[in-house]
């Protein structure tokens, strides 16, 4: 047998079985799995050896019911339309669930207003959606539930405001914490997000380089810091491109239609998300206009599934979720293990993936 491969049995090894085998006491073996630090460095080899030749696996749910460790992650989902779902919350949520099931956890997703958390999902998840703010009320409320029912070793927070209430109750509540978005000053920046204004810097650059002087833009909701960092980032990087920026009146297809029939009307469009890039489309085509760099180049931002599917395909902004979600997991599982945490937030880089839709050649 191959050396380092577990012997196989018939039965669950035993940490009894281990201790008679490494020479050591039941306590030993347990302090080796759970604090080796208190373990003599020729002690913990001995043990760890025993381990691996009998193929011992700790029992998860006797060690949580010991340690007081749920080995559960709680995210709260922000509310969405069933009708109107957001795109971006599926991809996000899948990635959070991949990162945490990585690190041998469980999420239990919830929402405010059920009256109870909602059920458990393998892994963690979270997703900064476009939805905006959500009534404090309510997620105050889950939160008490949750903490009172001692459910989960720490939350996942998104759409987070700098001004957000929940982040002072769940101070408060002194549980473990880590946000999608960034907490304002003066509050524990446990937080993971992406340069928004960076990115959309990198659209601009990118509509420059393709011969466009008049570039318009279309977001939503400037009172979100994510959407106001993107028009920051456009506006910012034109003006030092000296283009002719100009920013729709409105988030939708009348406003976009108004700056295209005007005297100086923008050939092409950065928007805040993919869903408003949809609007652009719309109005462009109802201009008798075609989308794309010999008409009218648009470009999204999330690259939500439906850009691939889009004619032309979406150039679209991408953010990192599963880079995002990992470190979300680790920063929060450093927190429930009891280490400081980072003294900041964590600024990641997004991706321009570049469609037919503002690309020259095939």
């Amino acid at each position: 047998m191959p050396e380092g491969t577990p012997r196989p049995r018939r039965g669950a090894t035993t940490i009894e079985e281990v201790a008679r085998a490494a020479g050591v006491s039941r306590q030993t073996v347990s302090n080796a799995l759970n604090a080796p630090q208190r373990v003599r460095p020729d002690t913990l080899a001995r043990v760890t050896a025993a381990i691996r030749e009998l193929g011992y696996q700790p029992d998860q749910s006797a060690r949580s019911l010991r340690s007081g460790a749920r080995r559960t992650l709680g995210y709260l989902a922000p509310v969405d339309d069933p009708f109107d779902p957001n795109p971006l919350m599926a991809g996000f949520l899948e990635a959070l669930v991949d990162a945490a099931g990585a690190q041998g956890q469980r999420v239990l997703l919830f929402r405010p207003g059920h009256g109870r958390a909602g059920g458990a999902v393998q892994g963690l998840t979270q997703d900064a959606a476009e939805g905006g703010a959500q009534d404090a009320a309510g997620p105050l409320a889950a939160i008490d539930e949750l903490v009172a029912a001692r459910q989960v070793d720490g939350l996942v927070l998104a759409d987070v405001l700098g001004d957000d209430p929940r982040i002072g109750h769940v101070v408060r509540a002194g549980l473990p914490f880590v946000t999608f978005g960034r907490t304002g000053p003066g509050q524990p920046q446990h937080w993971v997000d992406i340069a928004n204004d960076t990115a959309m810097a990198v659209v601009v650059r990118h509509l420059a380089a393709l011969g466009h002087r008049r570039i318009g833009y279309v977001g939503r909701a400037e009172d979100l810091p994510w959407m106001a960092a993107r028009r920051a980032g456009f506006l910012a990087e034109a003006a030092r491109l000296g283009l002719s920026a100009v920013t729709a009146a409105r988030p939708d297809v009348a406003a976009v239609r108004e700056l295209l029939r005007g005297p100086e009307r923008p050939t092409a469009f950065a928007a805040g998300s993919d869903l408003l890039a949809l609007d652009v489309y719309e109005a462009v085509r109802a201009e008798g206009l075609a989308v794309g760099p010999a008409g009218v180049a648009v470009t999204g931002f999330h690259d939500t599934p439906l850009c691939r599917h889009l004619h032309p395909a979406l150039t679209s902004v991408r953010l990192p979720l599963r880079t995002i979600a990992a470190a979300l997991v680790e920063r929060l599982l450093g927190q429930v293990r009891g280490e400081a945490p980072p003294a900041g937030g964590l600024e990641l880089a997004a991706e321009l993936v570049v469609r037919a839709s503002s690309r020259t050649g095939p």
